[in-house]
């Protein structure tokens, strides 16, 4: 392009006002400026662009062409600006995270709810699988954040804790339990856990593995409340999430059986790429699981 983008805009708006002064007003310059890139525009174009009289200016066929096109390029910008503008205030843009329907359900419903209820027009995807998948979702652009069982090491990502939570056995109300259990003694009992590939019984196994117990269970479950529903009617006994079985430990449909020493605690985080950029709306919910008013 060998003419300045600046003239267009001169240009575009003398046509519109069909007046030199009226544009020179609009733009805050002088009519004389506005005079000499209407004169440079015309000269690098070697085409006369608008027919001069004493009641201002008309727009020569040329002009009106080159006027339709620019008009053209300038609303695009101007629809741009206005469009980063809504991304700037969240009113508009979108949001992708990534997380099993677990901690979907049990931890992000109440900031997803939330988030929604400040950005409306921020549109929410969600993209739900195991916890390897939904670090692949994040590296291949399919999502923006991806919320974890930790702990997890990737050099990739960046990998962050939110929220604390503690795994505990636990039984039906009827069970026959102990006041007090050992890790062997607990490996003994018939066991509900989770399927080997999840990160909650890797966790597990690994640490029942560093006492030389290996846990055996004689149910596998795929989903995390149905190993509550498992253990409130007596199929056996399960290791649940403390914080994501509160509710049900509270209305006496399962209670805790005491595990000595108890499995030490670990994290819930969120992963995004390491060296990208997060978008506002990845920024704004972040901050809102940060938050001391968060729920």
């Amino acid at each position: 392009m060998k003419t300045k983008l600046d003239y267009y805009k001169v240009f575009y708006e003398t046509a519109r006002h069909a007046s030199f002064s009226m544009a020179a007003r609009h733009l805050y310059i002088s009519q004389s400026a506005i005079s000499q890139c209407i004169c440079q525009l015309e000269k690098d174009l070697n085409t006369r662009l608008f027919i001069r009289s004493r009641k201002g200016v008309t727009l020569t066929k040329e002009g009106t062409l080159l006027f339709q096109k620019v008009e053209s390029a300038i609303q695009t910008i101007e629809q741009g600006e206005t469009l980063l503008a809504q991304l700037h205030h969240l009113e508009s843009g979108l949001l992708i995270i990534a997380a099993g329907d677990t901690i979907t359900e049990h931890y992000l419903l109440p900031y997803l709810e939330r988030f929604h209820a400040i950005y409306p027009g921020v549109r929410i995807e969600m993209a739900n699988s195991y916890s390897d998948q939904l670090l692949q979702f994040v590296k291949e652009g399919k999502a923006e954040l991806a919320f974890i069982n930790l702990p997890i090491i990737d050099d990739e990502l960046c990998i962050k804790p939110c929220f604390q939570i503690h795994d505990i056995f636990v039984c039906g109300p009827e069970y026959n339990a102990k006041k007090v259990y050992t890790w062997t003694e607990m490996a003994e009992e018939p066991l509900i856990l989770l399927e080997p590939h999840s990160t909650s019984r890797h966790y597990i196994d690994k640490h029942f593995a560093t006492k030389h117990i290996t846990l055996t269970p004689q149910i596998e479950m795929a989903v995390h409340d149905l190993l509550i529903q498992f253990a409130s009617i007596h199929l056996g006994v399960s290791c649940v999430v403390k914080e994501f079985s509160q509710e049900f430990l509270d209305k006496g449909l399962i209670r805790e059986m005491v595990l000595d020493p108890p499995l030490p605690p670990r994290s819930i985080g969120y992963a995004h790429l390491q060296h990208n950029p997060l978008s506002l709306p990845a920024q704004a919910f972040l901050q809102l699981i940060q938050s001391p008013a968060a729920p």
